[in-house]
């Protein structure tokens, strides 16, 4: 039976699990539609010593405050963080236009951005799909953190063309569609190379796979990361202070910086755990997260 042929994002990370035989490293050499245009759309890589990441946080680590948005950012600031990832809960899809201008000048006025939206699901209705994209559009949001529908991907590939807006695939670990980085390889390939990925590293991490592979076999489509880290690679696991699990911190930032994650991606701390009084947890996140971006530079 012929062997169907990989991309080059499978191909990298395939080599990292086992030997590329032969007939597989033949069909490499002629599979590179899956980042053939990137240099179109993702920086080039950072000089030496230096990086452009900015740490943010998913706002849902700050569900506890849902009602209070003020709070919510004004902890988001004092935290450290440089940019927000809404998600529904904080900011609806359907906010009104005024609602989406008050929380955009809310967030530039204590001095963040709002890097990603999510997770939002697209599926076959192209009107539905073309609300969220209109709007991102209104709150300026480079990225839409997303579960596609797989009947969703070419209407998808004319939204981001036309709105020049990305979409990040979230994986949510096992059982789930958008399991292993090659599944959400597979999803993305031949198509435009604004569809890309937000790895969720504490849900690579449930599904067995090491973060800072994920990260590089991502590379040209990778738009978003969730910083989490989790005490088990099994389906069932706590979630646990950055570092303390088998989330290689310092190896994670080195691999963005390596494969070019971009300016504008959405780099978000998510700390699930103690959703009522996350705050201690969350700092010391951020100081693991700060102690490794520190050694970049």
């Amino acid at each position: 039976m012929p062997q169907a042929p990989v991309t080059r994002g499978e191909a990298v990370y395939m080599s990292q699990q086992f030997t590329i035989n032969r007939r597989r490293f033949t069909a490499l050499a002629s599979a590179t539609a899956i980042v053939a245009g990137a240099a179109k759309f993702a920086p080039t890589l950072q000089a030496a010593g230096k990086h452009s990441l900015r740490l943010g946080i998913q706002l849902y680590s700050l569900r506890g405050f849902e009602k209070n948005l003020d709070t919510a950012l004004r902890h988001a600031k004092d935290l450290g963080f440089e940019q927000v990832e809404f998600y529904g809960g904080m900011l609806p899809i359907d906010a009104s236009h005024e609602t989406i201008s008050e929380v955009k000048d809310k967030v530039a006025g204590l001095g963040m951005s709002i890097s990603a939206h999510g997770v939002n699901r697209f599926g076959k209705d192209s009107t539905t799909n073309r609300k969220l994209f209109e709007f991102a559009k209104a709150a300026g949001i480079p990225t839409i953190t997303a579960d596609p529908d797989p009947e969703s991907f070419a209407n998808l590939d004319e939204l981001v063309k036309e709105f020049n807006i990305r979409i990040a695939i979230h994986n949510h670990g096992p059982t789930t569609r958008y399991n292993k980085v090659v599944d959400v390889l597979r999803a993305i390939e031949n198509h435009d190379v604004r569809i890309g990925a937000c790895a969720d590293l504490g849900h690579y991490i449930r599904s067995g796979e090491r973060p800072t592979e994920v990260v590089r076999a991502l590379k040209g489509r990778l738009y978003g990361v969730h910083l989490k880290d989790f005490a088990e690679m099994t389906n069932k696991t706590k979630g646990v202070i950055l570092g303390k699990g088998h989330l290689d911190v310092a190896g994670v930032f080195a691999a963005l910086v390596e494969v070019g994650f971009p300016a504008d991606g959405a780099l978000s701390l998510e700390y699930e755990e103690n959703p009522k009084d996350p705050i201690a947890e969350i700092r010391e996140c951020v100081t693991v997260a700060k102690n490794a971006l520190s050694k970049l530079s």
